[in-house]
């Protein structure tokens, strides 16, 4: 790891050393950057997030910290003792910094599946309801009539899109959370 103070940061951040700064950060498995002041860790964010086109997550407590989790891709405010800033500006809330093991790893896990299943679940309903009307031109001559009345689609839209999305991200786990705690790994799977 790379422990790197508000000083140093001030130096590295400028243009002539960002790119040797940001090698170094590529060989690390994590940098921690303290004292810095809320400028200088907005700026890094924004610095990994343009040049190394990676996906950022920003941690914080404060409202030093609010720039940082405004810029990232994903901000966790933890509610402390520093205010609710920090917690009001982010996208998601813990109250403690070791329940963000729990959300990355179980609530990220089950995240991406729902995510990916709801992809496909709209997609062939889109291509089943498209088909439908498709062969039914040929029925019908091309002749543009169309086969249902507006209510139905509208029902249809709302029975088929709406229902099974919300019955579907309330009850599918596909592990079980202490799976998930118990093998990190499993994480880069839905990746």
């Amino acid at each position: 790891g790379l422990v790197i103070d508000g000083r140093t940061l001030e130096y590295v951040l400028h243009d002539s050393l960002q790119n040797i700064f940001l090698e170094l950060t590529e060989k690390c498995r994590a940098v921690v950057c303290c004292q810095a002041t809320p400028l200088q860790k907005s700026v890094l964010v924004r610095l990994v997030r343009s040049k190394l086109k990676a996906m950022t997550l920003a941690v914080g407590d404060g409202a030093n910290d609010v720039s940082m989790i405004q810029v990232a891709d994903t901000g966790v405010g933890i509610s402390g003792q520093e205010g609710m800033q920090a917690v009001m500006a982010s996208d998601f809330a813990i109250s403690q910094f070791r329940h963000l093991r729990k959300l990355l790893l179980v609530h990220g896990h089950w995240c991406y599946t729902r995510l990916t299943n709801m992809v496909l679940y709209y997609f062939y309903k889109n291509v089943t309801y498209v088909n439908l009307l498709f062969w039914y031109q040929f029925f019908c001559g091309f002749s543009g009539t169309s086969m249902t009345d507006y209510w139905i689609l509208i029902l249809f839209n709302l029975l088929f899109t709406s229902v099974p999305p919300i019955i579907y991200g309330v009850l599918d786990k596909d592990l079980s959370a202490e799976v998930l705690m118990e093998l990190p790994q499993l994480y880069t799977m839905g990746q």
